[in-house]
């Protein structure tokens, strides 16, 4: 086999690219219809509910990252977040898991958001290289990596997991549908980066405007949590694992 022969030509990485638009568009962009109209007065309590949802959940958020990595109290304030966000989903009204259009037919999307999940970790990975070259800034990735670095691990990746369920429940599932049909995505997201706020840690809010886009998108699309769940979830698991080592010299 010669060289030339197993070098790319246009042709096929046009093909690749057409592939992966393919899979990534029905998830992304496409939008399937649906009906999940409400009455005035069901709009009206989910956006009470959500309001109150809100505000005890970022009260939560703040307290945990005001505990010290390896603080077992860390543990009970965000499996007490995690239970805010699905409470307060439950209690505003009718969740969805959603659709997409593949090959012609409706589906559960399961496949696409993992890959969109790896592909959206790949990008922060590259970014962490760029932050940890910045020593005030790898200091705030490390104070939230600490979590992970002291915490028992088994219980990290459980929380991890839940929380990220449980995020998407409220803020794709109950706090979507609470805004109504002008710029879900965009206010949606803004109010995701904006809880994350109570944090205090600015490459929290970053990647939480970043993946709040992402996931929204994904909630228009499919009219669902099932894919932002997924893509979540996915992300999480990875950025858990990989940036660990990365920031390990700066801690």
């Amino acid at each position: 086999m010669t060289a030339h022969s197993t070098r790319r030509t246009p042709g096929s990485r046009t093909r690749w690219l057409g592939r992966a638009v393919g899979v990534l568009r029905p998830v992304l962009i496409d939008k399937v219809e649906r009906d999940h109209r409400q009455s005035d007065r069901e709009f009206r309590r989910r956006r009470v509910v959500v309001a109150v949802t809100m505000v005890i959940g970022a009260t939560l958020l703040g307290l945990s990252f005001s505990t010290q990595p390896g603080d077992h109290a860390f543990y009970g304030l965000t499996l007490g977040l995690a239970t805010t966000w699905v409470l307060g989903s439950l209690a505003s009204g009718p969740l969805h898991l959603g659709h997409i259009v593949f090959r012609g037919s409706l589906r559960r999307p399961i496949v696409a958001p993992v890959l969109v999940g790896l592909l959206l970790a790949a990008v922060f990975v590259v970014g962490s290289l760029v932050i940890r070259a910045v020593p005030w800034l790898a200091g705030y990735a490390e104070d939230v990596l600490g979590y992970a670095r002291y915490g028992f691990l088994p219980v990290v990746v459980a929380i991890t997991l839940v929380n990220g369920i449980a995020e998407e429940m409220f803020f794709r599932g109950a706090l979507f549908a609470a805004i109504g049909i002008r710029r879900p995505v965009l206010i949606s997201t803004v109010l995701y980066t904006v809880a994350t706020v109570a944090g205090g840690n600015p490459v929290l809010v970053l990647a939480a405007a970043i993946l709040g886009t992402v996931v929204g998108l994904q909630r228009r699309a499919g009219g669902g949590i099932l894919a932002p769940t997924l893509t979540h979830v996915t992300w999480s698991m990875v950025m858990l694992f990989a940036l660990p080592p990365i920031f390990a010299g700066t801690a």
